[in-house]
């Protein structure tokens, strides 16, 4: 990903989708987990608007998916994203 590439959301940044395409990378679940529970925590604290609205869980598991230009899986990120929700 160049500089040039448009930046998918601006509250959470380029780091970001840097950080969810190094992610996707990852070969298994067990070594993503830790990572993705970063983003998680990255995307809801820039869009703390989501927790007023049902279905936060799959917001941050759609916005990941197109930060990692469509490698990280949804469901996997959604999952995170709940168990992140509950322990909070």
């Amino acid at each position: 990903m160049g500089h040039n590439t448009k930046i998918i959301d601006r509250d959470v940044g380029r780091n970001a989708q840097l950080f969810a395409r190094a992610i996707a990378d990852l070969e298994t679940p067990e070594e993503r987990y830790p990572y993705l529970r970063i983003l998680v925590s990255v995307i809801e604290q820039a869009h703390p608007e989501w927790d007023e609205l049902g279905g936060k869980d799959v917001q941050i598991a759609g916005l990941a998916h197109r930060l990692s230009d469509g490698a990280l899986d949804k469901d996997e990120v959604a999952e995170v994203a709940r168990v992140f929700e509950e322990e909070g």
